[in-house]
């Protein structure tokens, strides 16, 4: 069984405005009880939108856990605990299993840009120690390491704990091949909100979703609508959200959603340098195309 199908939000982290930049617990909170009370079908904390490369281990996995503690079982808590360090990922991904985590969200090594074989055995290594199901995380936009299906195959069809992909490449042809080399016996999430029906056509579980911050309900209801059978109320929806979404990436990730939650009222606080602020151009335009998918400014 899945660890989740249909929409999970890959959450922002709420920092503080002080020196530290300081995690925002009660801002945290708040924005737990929002997604479980408006059709957000998983929470995935401490991934790349929660700017868990600005964290230090032990915030991190203080985040992981308080996620956990608060959602209390409502939906499923997924962990992002990849790193480019082998050793690191496997120690969080123990601590988050023991923290009861649902599911892991790791992905590849960046930087180090592993060979096919490397990415197996890394994978391999965490998966042995850390009792949770996990979810590999291809981006190589980000990473500059891209999982290849016949390596996603190898690992889904050898190792137990290890049952999914999220597929951020933007490659369908790398998608298709994926179901096809596991027969479509693997649990795949789309990564990019604008292939979210694509991929549910090729089997995909859901979406791992940066548009779910700002529209949970709308993209929970992509999938649903789906799985129901209305592929063309899906689809008419994805098509809407079409512009949104690329105003939610005019700037790199986590940037414009942040704004885009201060826009909404949920400010969720400065971002961690190295990023900054969202120009002011790129802000008239998320506010324009946020007003034109339906959703109220403060």
């Amino acid at each position: 069984m899945a660890i989740f199908t249909g929409a999970g939000v890959a959450i922002v982290t709420p920092f503080n405005d002080d020196e530290e930049r300081s995690i925002n617990y009660d801002k945290l909170d708040a924005l737990l009880d929002y997604h479980c009370n408006n059709g957000t079908d998983c929470i995935v904390i401490c991934g790349t939108t929660g700017e868990s490369a600005t964290m230090t281990e032990e915030e991190h996995m203080q985040c992981v856990k308080f996620a956990i503690d608060r959602v209390k079982g409502r939906i499923p808590v997924i962990a992002g605990t990849g790193s480019n360090c082998t050793r690191t990922a496997i120690d969080m991904s123990k601590e988050a299993a023991d923290y009861g985590a649902d599911g892991l969200l790791l992905v590849t090594p960046y930087y180090n840009k592993a060979t096919q074989a490397g990415l197996i055995a890394h994978y391999e290594a965490v998966a042995k120690e850390a009792k949770a199901p996990i979810i590999m995380y291809s981006v190589a936009s980000r990473t500059g390491c891209n999982i290849e299906p016949a390596t996603v195959a190898e690992l889904v069809k050898n190792v137990d704990n290890i049952v999914g992909v999220k597929e951020a490449s933007g490659n369908i042809s790398q998608v298709a091949k994926i179901m096809s080399l596991t027969d479509g016996n693997i649990d795949l999430y789309s990564g990019n909100d604008d292939q979210i029906v694509p991929l549910l056509s090729l089997g995909a579980k859901g979406v791992i979703s940066v548009l779910s911050n700002v529209a949970p309900k709308e993209t929970h209801d992509i999938c649903a609508k789906f799985f129901e059978g209305d592929v063309k109320g899906s689809l008419d929806l994805q098509l809407k959200a079409i512009p949104l979404i690329e105003k939610l990436f005019c700037e790199v990730n986590p940037i414009p959603v942040k704004k885009a939650m201060e826009l909404m009222g949920k400010d969720c606080g400065p971002l961690r340098m190295p990023l900054t602020e969202l120009s002011p151009e790129h802000t008239k335009a998320l506010a324009q195309a946020m007003k034109g998918f339906g959703i109220e400014l403060a």
